[in-house]
């Protein structure tokens, strides 16, 4: 197990408790997939790496597990549990569900400061793509998202997103080599549907940009298959 994608210095920031700081490290790590999907992780090497005691490593492990990036078993190694399709699938339909949703409710909104906010999501969006910084970009997408809910009054729809979507992300993260432009533009369209308060419009946008990630999954599963758990794919 390489553990270079954790920083001993991060466990130093003054954010949240050390639990916190630990889990936020190993998420991202998992997330950007520098961590990678299969690979066995040590409670006690990771607390050694970064010079603290076990408990906060243990419960790092142990919302990691709930949110379905590792596995964690008695006895047994840890592991950062593959990519899901089937669970891939799930959030996908999801998000769909919800976010059309969402969307639309924003349209029948006064749209004045969400659009302003939008607008410099957007600039931050295009910043990230131009340097390739997809760290920043995958985070300016999420905050896209968070954004129009918000401005739609659901700030409970994007939390209950965020919970079901932990496969999905690193679906997503992988998919940046190669799909920010897209990714960009579509969301340069939800944009401009929401400024018009054409729901319509932002429905078929919205639903446009979710169902990119289908065709991101059949090349993805070829490109990486070793990623990729497809025992519960129908």
């Amino acid at each position: 197990m390489s553990l270079e994608a954790l920083s001993p210095d991060a466990t130093t920031q003054p954010r949240g408790t050390m639990a916190d700081s630990v889990y936020t490290q190993l998420r991202t790590a998992i997330l950007e997939l520098r961590l990678l999907p299969g690979v066995g992780i040590s409670e006690a090497e990771v607390a050694r790496h970064l010079g603290v005691s076990r408990q906060p490593v243990r419960e790092a492990f142990g919302r990691l597990a709930r949110t379905g990036y590792l596995r964690v078993q008695p006895q047994r190694r840890t592991e950062v549990v593959k990519i899901s399709v089937q669970e891939v699938r799930n959030a996908r339909f999801i998000r769909e569900a919800l976010e059309v949703a969402v969307v639309r409710e924003a349209c029948q909104r006064d749209v004045g400061e969400l659009v302003g906010r939008l607008e410099a999501n957007l600039e931050l969006q295009r910043a990230a793509q131009r340097t390739d910084d997809r760290h920043t970009f995958h985070l300016e997408d999420d905050e896209f998202h968070r954004l129009i809910a918000q401005g739609a009054g659901c700030g409970f729809a994007w939390q209950l997103i965020d919970e079901q979507k932990a496969q999905m992300d690193r679906l997503r993260f992988l998919s940046l080599a190669f799909g920010q432009p897209a990714v960009y533009e579509d969301h340069v369209a939800i944009f401009e549907a929401i400024k018009a308060r054409d729901g319509e419009a932002a429905d078929l946008a919205m639903r446009t940009h979710l169902g990119r990630i289908n065709d991101h999954l059949v090349r993805l599963r070829v490109e990486f298959d070793q990623y990729f758990d497809d025992s519960d794919a129908g």
